[in-house]
Formats: structure tokens, sequence, C-alpha cells
């Protein structure tokens, strides 16, 4: 077995046997002690945090919340619902609450999914004052059938909202020869899920371990663990600047476990180096694909696409979230995530993430149009035969797509020059410091 197969099955077994049990949410214990674990595996991981109630662009950081036992007891004192036989059954972020109600107010608060009348649905009040369980819809039918309106039930939640909290994150950097970045994010928020959660940390764990033996990167590879949504946000908001200047292309990795097929949503455009090494390692793979709209998006690829951010992100999956009928249910288990179904996710990730290592991808560094006789690139320069070969208009030409989102590749086809021209222009360039 090779280094790189003993390091998949190891960290297969971290997500199904340690962290696959831990009730996570966007904030609180559960996140730490993932996070935690993560670090005893990669000790590079740093793990930060944010106060709750900052704000964070549009949204404030919610409240910290931790749950300790919730459950249902009925009038002999059975427990018919309980948080600890699967973390699933409680609301995400439910309030507190201990008090007797009747059947009708309880059941009102118990959700199902009817189509799939085996399975506990994952259900969140994460900005909402609210309290919830959830059941199969088979156990709830069965349970409404035998208790009457008029019984009496106990219901306890034992949760804390703590103002004086924090959201947390990971971040792995590994430095590179340059100061370009590839950014790779993943999500560390969903309970007892594998393939909407898991999935993802795994894989992300796979190829951190894999690049930090490379001694010379190319470019300098950052990593994110973060909760869903909030975690991007808040994420952004503190490294905006830094990013904008720096990230060349990456991936938000999300339901990349399952062994049905593989599929991806591109950046909003269509147009990055990101979209472009993605489709180019699918196609070294000899790997059938799916590719999904913009319009279709629902992890975090939408953040880094937001108007503003334009982040060149795309986001790899095997089956896309929402597209496999265990998403967001107690079935999303690693009855459905194997240990191929991670190789395959994490051979698409990393042949990308190797392609986008050698794409050159110039960006000009002064504003407007740069005085080339000066730096005799002008047509009445002497020299070694510059006015033949190369003409002051392929110079201009080459710095108007020189915006750090086009390839080597993409400005040949652009400006309709053979790729070796283009690396020459691009060599010139770079010695006399505008890009």
């Amino acid at each position: 077995m090779n280094l790189e197969k003993k390091t998949i099955k190891a960290y297969y077994k971290l997500g199904k046997d340690i962290l696959y049990p831990i009730c996570r949410s966007i904030t609180g214990k559960g996140i730490r002690k993932t996070l935690s674990l993560i670090k005893e595996e990669i000790p590079e991981l740093k793990i930060k945090k944010i106060k709750s109630k900052s704000r964070v662009f549009d949204w404030r950081i919610p409240k910290e919340w931790n749950i300790h036992d919730a459950y249902v007891v009925d009038k002999n004192n059975i427990k018919i619902i309980d948080f600890k036989i699967n973390n699933l059954h409680l609301v995400g972020y439910s309030d507190p609450i201990n008090k007797s109600i009747k059947k009708n107010e309880l059941f009102k608060r118990i959700h199902v999914r009817k189509d799939l009348p085996n399975a506990i649905p994952y259900i969140t009040a994460y900005y909402t004052k609210y309290w919830g369980f959830c059941l199969s819809y088979n156990e709830k039918s069965k349970l409404m059938k035998k208790y009457k309106d008029s019984d009496l039930f106990r219901v306890v939640i034992k949760s804390e909202f703590n103002s004086n909290g924090n959201l947390n994150y990971g971040e792995v950097i590994l430095k590179g020869k340059t100061k370009q970045e590839i950014l790779i994010s993943t999500y560390v928020c969903h309970p007892s899920m594998a393939n909407n959660e898991l999935s993802g940390p795994i894989v992300t764990m796979c190829l951190i371990n894999y690049f930090r033996k490379i001694k010379k990167l190319e470019k300098t590879l950052r990593f994110i663990f973060i909760p869903e949504t909030i975690g991007s946000i808040t994420y952004l908001s503190k490294n905006l600047d830094h990013l904008k200047t720096n990230v060349i292309g990456g991936y938000n990795l999300s339901c990349v476990g399952d062994d049905r097929q593989h599929s991806c949503i591109l950046s909003k455009n269509e147009n990055t180096p990101s979209d472009r090494a993605l489709l180019e390692a699918y196609k070294r793979l000899k790997i059938k694909y799916r590719k999904y709209s913009f319009l279709e998006r629902g992890s975090d690829e939408r953040q880094y696409n937001s108007p503003g951010i334009d982040l060149p992100i795309a986001s790899i999956c095997r089956t896309k979230h929402g597209r496999y009928p265990e998403y967001h249910t107690s079935l999303d288990n690693f009855d459905i995530v194997s240990e191929q179904g991670i190789t395959g996710g994490y051979k698409v990730a990393k042949k990308s993430i190797e392609i986008l290592l050698k794409k050159i991808i110039p960006k000009y560094k002064v504003l407007c149009e740069p005085q080339l006789g000066k730096r005799n690139l002008y047509e009445n320069i002497s020299g070694v035969n510059i006015k033949k070969i190369i003409t002051a208009r392929d110079f201009l030409n080459f710095l108007q797509y020189a915006d750090g989102k086009n390839d080597i590749e993409s400005i040949s086809q652009l400006i309709k020059l053979r790729p070796l021209k283009v690396l020459k222009i691009y060599k010139i360039l770079l010695k006399n410091k505008l890009l």
C-alpha cells in the first residue's frame, strides 16, 4: 500500500470513527473539538476565533450555542426522543426549554421527511428563536397513533447561548516561492453527516498531507476549515484585501466522498484559471463529470463569487449537494461515503491544484499604459531584433489581459499569438518589473 492510500485510509477512519459522532454547529464546543482533533493530525493548523456579535459585512456572528442534552419523555417517563442517541434529533440552535406540553403542540415541532420515511432530517434555526425535534416519518407516525391528544409530554432542551462566545475556524498556510496563492475551503459545521460534511475535511487533510511534503511549492497554498456561510463570510471580512491581491485560484470542497459521479460548479463567469485547471484535471484523469450552472450553487462558492468579492473559486464535488437522496438526513452516513469515493475526490482536487501550481498567471503592476520607450521596448530601440520578433503592440496587448485572472495559455488565445512567443513577452515584461 503506497503512502497516499495509507493517508486516505487513516483519515477516512478518523472521520468515520471519531469525527462523525460529534455534534457540530456553526459555533461551539463541537467545532472546537473537531478542529483540535484535526490539529493532532496536522500540527500546522492554526485555530482562530472571532467574537460573537462581531459585524462581518451584512451579518453579525451569532451567539455561541452549546447543547448538553435534549429529550422528550411521555406520561410514563419513557424517553420517546433522545438527542444522545442521534444528535440530528434536535433542531440545531434550539432554545432551552423545560416544560410539559400537549401532544398537538409537541408534534407541530417534530420535523420529518415524508419522502424518506426512515430518515431523520437535518434542520437548523441559526438566526431565529425556535426549538424543535426531528424524527423519521415512520417513527413519528407510530407515536401519533400511540398517544392521545390529551396526553402530556415533558420537553427538555439543555442548551445555552453565550454572547461572549466565539466563532472558530482553522487555517493552514503552506508557503510557496511566490505570494500568489491557491485557496482551498471546506466546512466543519454539520453534525453526523458524512458526504455533506466530513468528506470535505477528509479530502482537505489528505491534500495538506501531500503538499506539505513538497519542498519548493511554486505558489502558496491556503487551506481553511470553516463553518459554512457565516464562516466564509467572516473569513472574507477579515482577509479580503489580502485574498483579492494574492489568490489566483482555488476550490470549495463539499460532498466529495460518495462514489456515484463527479461534478463541479465553476466560478460565476466560468473563465478563471481555477475553472480551466479543473476541467483540464478531469480530462487528464479521463473522468466523466457533470458541470452544474452557477445558478445551481449552494455551498460556499456563493460567498467567494459574490459581487465585490469575485475570487476565482470553483467547487469540486462527487454527487453535488442536494442531488443525492440522503442529503441533509441521517442516511448521509459512511454507507455512502467510501475510501474509494474519497480517493476519487482527492485525485481530482490534487490534480487541479497541481495544474494551478504550474500555471503562469501574470498581473500588471502599474496603472494605465506603461511608457515602453524608456524600457527599450518600443520600435525605435536598438537591440536584438525586438522590432522584428515582438512589437510594442504585442507587449501592450499582453498587458491588457495580464489582470491576474488569465494564464499564459489564455492570453495566447486572446491576443492570437503562439504560447512560446507569449511566454517570451512575459519574461521580458517580468524582467522590466511591469509584472
